[in-house]
């Protein structure tokens, strides 16, 4: 028959009880008598011919060894803890299963929600009301005044001279692209030069179209456009 010795969850459990039925804190409880009560509950289960659990019987016989190292005095040579350092061990165990014990039986006896107390159905919504509260001084305001007024003044510009042709270069300029060409060309092919740059490209198609104008009325060139905005042909007048 296999037995759980009252409820225990260990050895060390039922040395627990045992020490509170002495009555006396922890730290200050004897080891030594603790030890002799533990064995003498082994000893009787093992009379009535009842079963202990494996690690029951190994906590016996450590308390057995235990029990014959306090009771022979130390030798300082012997490398094995003494005695009493053995005692001080299973005293630091005992009272932490005891404060274990002691936090568990604290949470279980809590309040339980829906059990001990109950929440509201339908709680109200929460109205939150904000205040700004200004900690400002007059000399600060005057300073955040100055500052904002420094960055509506104007930054430093400077004029960046432009590339502007004037009429009689862009005539120039297309009397010697244009030669003696008598067939019809696109006359933005001519300064596909100068407008792949940006600066010159505005005053490119401006000035050349004026010129243009101009050489026409002067019998020079030939102008042409099939339909709106496509591209204006330019030839040598015939």
């Amino acid at each position: 028959m296999y037995v759980d010795v009252k409820g225990y969850e260990g050895p060390l459990d039922l040395l627990l009880d045992l020490a509170r039925k002495q009555k006396v804190d922890l730290a200050h409880i004897s080891v030594l008598s603790l030890a002799e009560q533990y064995l003498g509950f082994i000893q009787t289960l093992k009379e009535r011919r009842i079963e202990v659990a494996a690690d029951y019987l190994v906590m016996a016989a450590w308390l057995a060894y235990l029990k014959s190292r306090l009771m022979v005095p130390h030798d300082d040579e012997d490398e094995e803890p003494s005695g009493e350092e053995m005692a001080a061990l299973l005293q630091f165990r005992l009272k932490r299963l005891e404060a274990m014990r002691d936090a568990a039986g604290q949470l279980v006896n809590r309040p339980r929600l829906g059990r001990d107390i109950h929440a509201r159905g339908d709680p109200e919504s929460i109205l939150t009301t904000k205040t700004n509260q200004w900690q400002a001084t007059y000399y600060d305001l005057l300073r955040a005044y100055v500052i904002q007024r420094e960055k509506s003044f104007p930054q430093d510009y400077s004029v960046k001279v432009r590339t502007v042709w004037s009429l009689s270069e862009a005539e120039e300029i297309l009397e010697r692209l244009i030669g003696q060409s008598a067939e019809w060309v696109p006359l933005q092919s001519y300064l596909s030069e100068y407008l792949a740059s940006t600066e010159e490209r505005q005053t490119a198609l401006a000035s050349s179209f004026t010129a243009s104008l101009e050489m026409v009325r002067q019998g020079q060139i030939e102008l042409r456009q099939s339909a709106p905005f496509s591209p204006l042909m330019v030839r040598r007048k015939r």
